[in-house]
């Protein structure tokens, strides 16, 4: 019978063996599902006005509208995520794929205040159920050697996705309105769904160490995919199935680390979630024509792409603290600027251009940070936690910004204010003990 120095053994042959044109296409899938997300958010950023517009909303009450799919992602990082260690990678993915299609559809029907919170919420429960994953199955679908990459440049789906968005929502919202932007969105959306049956296979470490039904013949398909040869038994375990639970995330070993990054995560999203959700809002209030704020904010997603890039490039070379101190420094630095300074439209579209690449350049590096710190066996709860937590920074940011605009802060004071958790994530990151974050 097979050892579990062979299962060992089959974790080192992926690590150490070229990337195949399979393991490629698995990342490239994990890749374009990450659009949901910047889709999602984005599209509600962009057609903030309208909304507002259509149902006599408060600046306060818009602020709820960002965060109602941000509260939903929370509870699907809690609830549905850390499923994936149990009942596996893939039956996840389908389940928050099918909640994303019918959350985002179903506004194109809706008809109120009270509506459009509750879809907000459903679509963000699906998608808080598999952005912690995708970060979860690229890394376990890489070598050794594009691991930190792949696992940066899978986020880097977020930023496109809002990039296309904002082209897309140009055309179709003064042609169509705000509601046939989400019947697009979701229709997108069931696509990625009939994908992910089709094309997305569990994952090998999940086979490995947790043993589903019919786990050798699908391992033994994915090995003769990447070009591995197949088994005729699963190994020996390398040790007892435990259930995962939370508290495996606080274990002596991890404890501290776990604590560090949840919190830094949390500051992360406070300011990353309040600048993608108000920067187009906040240029249509200061004159700028509506299609011009669109492009504005699909400029910062564009920085935003191309800042996940160089990241994911970056850690490789430099090691993950270093880029994002780096990363969240300059992030600090052009807010300052941008909120203290009133500029031609084209500065403006170079500074946010900047922003959005050192945000969302920086806060991206916590993904490869996660993946490294947890083992196989509660990455999905690992990761699902501290996206989690995380997320109730990003839904407190857009709110407290509404607000601080409803008691009369400048926007000075409100990027001033917002621009501040970026230093302090990246000191908190800077802290952490852990070895293979270095």
């Amino acid at each position: 019978m097979p050892t579990d120095n062979q299962q060992s053994h089959i974790k080192q042959l992926i690590n150490e063996a070229p990337l195949s044109g399979y393991q490629v296409l698995v990342v490239l899938i994990c890749f374009v599902l990450n659009f949901n997300d910047g889709i999602d958010v984005l599209l509600v950023s962009f057609t903030a006005p309208s909304i507002a517009h259509s149902l006599g909303l408060s600046q306060t009450q818009l602020g709820y509208i960002f965060s109602a799919g941000l509260a939903g992602m929370t509870a699907g990082c809690f609830l549905l995520a850390p499923l994936a260690d149990r009942i596996g990678r893939r039956p996840v993915f389908i389940i928050s794929l099918f909640t994303i299609t019918t959350g985002m559809l179903l506004v194109y029907f809706s008809d109120g205040f009270g509506e459009l919170l509750l879809l907000r919420c459903l679509t963000g429960f699906g998608i808080g159920g598999i952005l912690p994953n995708l970060a979860t199955i690229a890394a376990e679908f890489s070598n050794q050697k594009t691991r930190d990459f792949n696992v940066g440049i899978v986020q880097g789906g977020w930023p496109l996705g809002a990039i296309l968005t904002g082209f897309v929502t140009s055309k179709i919202l003064p042609a169509y309105g705000w509601k046939f932007t989400y019947l697009v969105s979701g229709s997108f959306s069931l696509l990625m769904l009939l994908v992910v049956v089709a094309f997305l296979p569990e994952s090998p470490m999940f086979l490995l160490e947790r043993r589903p039904k019919k786990a050798l013949s699908k391992l033994n398909a994915i090995l003769q995919k990447i070009g591995q040869p197949i088994l005729s038994a699963l190994p020996i375990p390398v040790q007892n199935i435990k259930k995962v639970s939370v508290a495996q995330l606080f274990t002596k070993s991890l404890r501290t680390t776990t604590l560090l990054l949840w919190l830094g995560i949390f500051l992360g999203f406070l300011t990353l979630y309040t600048v993608l959700s108000w920067v187009p809002n906040l240029a249509k209030e200061s004159g700028m024509p509506m299609v011009l704020s669109i492009y504005l904010g699909t400029t910062l997603n564009l920085g935003a792409f191309t800042g996940v890039f160089v990241m994911g490039l970056s850690i490789g070379k430099f090691g993950i603290k270093r880029v994002m101190a780096v990363f969240m420094t300059l992030a600090f630095t052009f807010m300052m600027v941008f909120g203290t300074t009133n500029l031609f439209y084209m500065w403006k579209f170079a500074l946010i251009f900047l922003i959005g690449f050192f945000v969302q350049g920086g806060f991206n590096t916590f993904y490869p940070a996660s993946s490294r710190i947890y083992p196989e066996s509660i990455r999905a709860t690992g990761i699902g936690w501290a996206m989690g937590i995380g997320r109730f920074g990003a839904i407190i940011g857009p709110t407290l910004f509404g607000m601080f605009h409803d008691m009369g802060f400048s926007i000075a004071l409100r990027f001033a204010i917002f621009s501040v958790p970026l230093l302090l994530a990246a000191v908190l990151v800077n802290k952490i003990p852990s070895k293979n974050i270095g």
